[in-house]
């Protein structure tokens, strides 16, 4: 940890102490004044120059931290804890920015690591199913009036759920689609539907589970009186060479299939390489000495979360709705993240320290081609893109190269190995 000591001028506090009036004059009312009108030194003398010091404190805060930050040589990794040392009108301003410094690391073993070796052979099993994963896309719903519902179908239903004869909140919905066996509901639910008619009435029981996430409901019988509108099933194409050439370039079933298992082998291939870079870094990190600021981490968790919520809000869900219907508290959400904050810290520290110790930088080439695939992913010119990228974004695209050439080097040095043989299973016994 380190503390920053800032001091700023007197005129400029003074100044801040103006601005602070700007932004609350319309808001005081003195009498004899009219409201926005009344002049700064009269609000001082009635109620104090203290009336725009933290307004003053927060703009001068705002400015010189930043400035601090840029010109000090620590490597701050941290969000400022900033305490207020002296306000008062004709003085100095003087603050503190305690912050965590980045931490010195010991590298352990990081070459050769050993790590799982995967079977990456693809099945006539793994083909089939993604073949019928595959038919279900492009299935066609057809409405159904001579049966009962099956497992498969989706059925249209209304529904009020109950426990102890009082209906609970979110238990009620009218023409609601859901699909028979796709587990979406509570365990038990949607297989009380199977065999049911259309206009029929039908009373689901359930048990909810112990760890729902709504706490008085865990646990509870739950008795669901519903009725199905409408079902509907999926009609299967046919695998023929004139499907095939329709929703493929391919114009027989078996080139069709030597496609699908080569991009099977791929997407193996691929996440198997994933699963050893994950293994051998945690190894690495294991093998490691890291000792995190309790600030660095509140820092990361603190940007996971921010990150999150703009996905939220993305899909029309703020902030504050997830936390309703999860029943979670923001300090829940945050011990949930702690872990796999500190997981990130240590393997972006670990990767930089290899990649000092192996002197890996990035090229001005590298970084020439990742702004041209950055461009390329949102649709911009890479000119245009390079050209308002700041110096301080470049330096920080070169330093995730630096990164992405550490995992290179670490796979290409580790060891991969075959899972454990009967024999040494038996040895072990």
């Amino acid at each position: 940890m380190a503390k920053l000591t800032i001091e700023v001028e007197a005129d400029r506090l003074n100044g801040a102490m103006t601005k602070a009036y700007q932004r609350q004059k319309n808001r005081i009312s003195i009498p004899g004044f009219r409201k926005g009108k009344v002049p700064q030194q009269m609000i001082e003398k009635m109620y104090g120059p203290e009336i725009f010091y933290d307004d003053a404190a927060n703009f001068l805060i705002q400015e010189e931290y930043p400035k601090a930050y840029d010109e000090c040589d620590l490597e701050i990794v941290s969000s400022p804890e900033v305490e207020v040392v002296q306000i008062e009108k004709g003085k100095p301003f003087i603050f503190t920015a305690e912050v965590a410094l980045k931490p010195e690391i010991k590298l352990g073993k990081y070459k050769g690591v050993t790590v799982t070796k995967e079977d990456t052979t693809v099945s006539d099993e793994d083909i089939e199913k993604e073949i019928k994963d595959e038919l279900e896309k492009n299935a066609r719903s057809i409405d159904v009036t001579d049966r009962a519902a099956e497992n498969g179908d989706t059925v249209v239903l209304d529904y009020e759920g109950s426990v102890d004869g009082v209906p609970f909140e979110g238990g009620k919905a009218d023409g609601y689609s859901l699909e028979l066996g796709s587990g979406s509901f509570i365990p038990g639910f949607e297989e009380q539907l199977v065999g049911k008619n259309i206009d029929e009435d039908v009373e689901v029981n359930v048990t909810f589970p112990e760890e729902y996430h709504a706490e008085e409901l865990a646990g509870k019988p739950a008795v669901f009186k519903c009725k199905i509108h409408k079902i509907t099933a999926k009609e299967m194409p046919e695998l023929d060479d004139e499907y095939v050439a329709d929703i493929s370039e391919f114009d027989t079933v078996d080139a069709y299939k030597e496609d699908i298992k080569k991009r099977l082998t791929e997407r193996k291939e691929n996440q198997v390489k994933r699963a050893q870079e994950d293994e051998a870094l945690a190894k690495i990190i294991a093998d490691s000495e890291i000792e995190l600021p309790d600030a660095m981490v509140n820092t990361q968790v603190d940007q996971m979360i921010n990150d999150y919520a703009r996905q939220l809000s993305a899909s029309g869900l703020s902030f504050d709705q997830y936390l309703k219907f999860t029943g979670m508290t923001l300090e829940q959400l945050k011990s949930q993240m702690r872990p796999d904050a500190e997981d990130r810290i240590k393997g972006s520290l670990v990767l930089e320290e290899i990649a000092k110790a192996e002197k890996l930088e990035a090229s001005d080439e590298d970084l020439e081609e990742k702004i041209k695939d950055t461009a390329a992913q949102y649709g911009m010119d890479p000119e245009e893109l390079k050209k308002n990228l700041s110096d301080t974004e470049k330096d920080n695209m070169k330093k995730d190269l630096a990164l992405e050439l550490a995992v290179k080097f670490i796979t290409d040095n580790m060891k991969p190995r075959a899972k454990a043989a009967k024999k040494e299973k038996k040895e072990e016994e």
